[in-house]
């Protein structure tokens, strides 16, 4: 989105001159006359801001301004909402599978291209953690955001509802796998969420509740750097979270979360943060990949060795050029939003340059740091060399990310609901029916039965 984005700025004159011409009916190519088309191919007709995915499931932003939608900032490109389900770059031809083709059966379509830019991000990672499949709920779109938050809403009604002690324990009892940003962000922003709903059941208290972390390693948000991770790590305990180091999951049959340790959690909540791995399609783009599976690239972020391919992103391995220049040879740039979204412009600027057949420039960004959420007024930061704790790195969270969110218009709105939220109460309205918004005309209908709910 970000790479469209910027190639329409720079190609906004063969743009007009491509829909000028589309509208009388004739199709460019992109050929001698120097017009071109922008295509975007993604599965959703929208872009979403992961970083604000914990603040989302908290209910500190609607789910809504968490996510761009493509037609509204990309007005001059065409959209296709489909999946890529593999690449024919010999014959530059991406394989795409619509909702239409899926309903008809008819088989992907075929979307030619000049100049590809292959950058699909990266899916979740997972293990062959038994029951893991059935239990689990990952964290990486707003639906799952959206579902987690409803989740936690609805375990309050079942502990607040139930006589048995066993039920009532599993679910106040919520187990996050995975420190790094995803799961430490969203554990604290969810604690906090619970804590403060717990006001309005008069038979739940905040300390009958029991949040676990589960991190393999021996330190969380290693990103942030070692001590203000032990920070962080010594604020979540504080706050009776239950932090387990080189810990693995071994286990979350019959809903009962089986660590390496040997202990044993029943639990109705299972959230999985652990890790991101490529996306699928590269593997099926035939081209070169490094050895976890991520497209090799040059600081141009031109894929290694093949013409009129290009990637950025999580699924780009790009060479880090200011960390070379301190003797750390093969280094790469971590794959974090602070590069793909400095990659995707530098990526549209080189683009737009090949097409005006000038020089593209080597992709160079300094890291500038780390910050993360603990919570409302709670976070920590590591940016140019200093340390930041508490509410002022929780200020700098908020807007360092209010900066890079996309359009002038989504800036106002999050910033706008911010506000609101300062000065309003939080909502606690679980709307768990979304995820079966036909339920009840079914069973008005004597169709279907009322689903069950995890």
């Amino acid at each position: 989105m970000y790479t469209a984005l910027r190639l329409q700025q720079k190609l906004k004159h063969q743009l007009r001159r491509t829909a000028d011409k589309s509208r009388d009916g004739s199709r460019s190519d992109g050929g001698p006359s120097g017009d071109v088309e922008i295509v975007v191919v993604g599965p959703e007709p929208y872009m979403t801001y992961q970083p604000f995915l914990p603040e989302a499931a908290a209910g500190s932003i609607s789910p809504r301004h968490v996510v761009v939608p493509l037609r509204r900032v990309l007005p001059d490109c065409r959209l296709v909402i489909g999946e890529a389900r593999s690449i024919d770059h010999d014959r530059r031809v991406a394989h795409v599978e619509t909702l239409v083709t899926r309903e008809e059966g008819t088989g992907p379509i075929e979307v030619p291209y000049t100049e590809l830019v292959l950058a699909p991000g990266s899916v979740s990672r997972t293990l062959p953690v038994p029951g893991l499949a059935e239990h689990g709920i990952g964290f990486k779109t707003v639906e799952e955001a959206i579902g987690l938050r409803n989740h936690v809403l609805e375990q309050l009604d079942i502990a607040s509802s139930t006589r048995n002690p066993e039920v009532r324990d599993a679910a106040l009892t919520f187990v996050f796998v995975g420190g790094g940003y995803a799961g430490v962000e969203a554990l604290a922003e969810l604690e906090d969420m619970a804590r403060y709903a717990c006001r309005y059941y008069h038979n739940v208290r905040p300390e009958e509740f029991k949040f676990l972390l589960v991190e393999a390693a021996g330190k969380i948000l290693p990103e942030v750097g070692e001590e203000m991770g032990s920070y962080a790590l010594r604020e979540l305990r504080a706050r009776n979270i239950d932090v387990r180091l080189e810990t693995r999951l071994d286990s979350c049959e019959d809903r009962v979360a089986v660590l390496s340790d040997g202990s044993r959690h029943p639990t109705r909540t299972l959230v999985w943060t652990a890790g991101v791995k490529p996306h699928p399609v590269l593997a099926a783009a035939g081209l070169p990949l490094t050895d976890r599976g991520r497209l090799k690239c040059t600081a141009q972020l031109r894929v290694d060795g093949v013409d009129h391919a290009w990637s950025a992103g999580d699924a780009a391995a790009v060479p880090d050029l200011i960390a070379a220049e301190k003797g750390e040879s093969g280094a790469l740039c971590a794959p974090n939003a602070q590069h793909a979204v400095r990659q995707a412009r530098r990526l549209a600027d080189n683009l737009a340059a090949t097409l005006r057949g000038e020089a593209s420039t080597d992709y160079r960004h300094a890291y500038a740091g780390s910050v993360a959420s603990l919570g409302l007024h709670k976070g920590v930061a590591h940016v140019y060399g200093r340390k930041v704790k508490g509410y002022p790195a929780w200020f700098m969270h908020r807007a360092y990310h209010l900066s890079r969110v996309p359009t002038l218009n989504r800036k106002a709105r999050v910033l706008a609901e911010w506000t609101l939220a300062g000065l309003f109460k939080r909502e606690i309205v679980s709307l768990g029916s979304l995820e079966h918004p036909r339920a009840e005309f079914e069973l008005a209908a004597g169709s279907g039965r009322r689903p069950e709910r995890d």
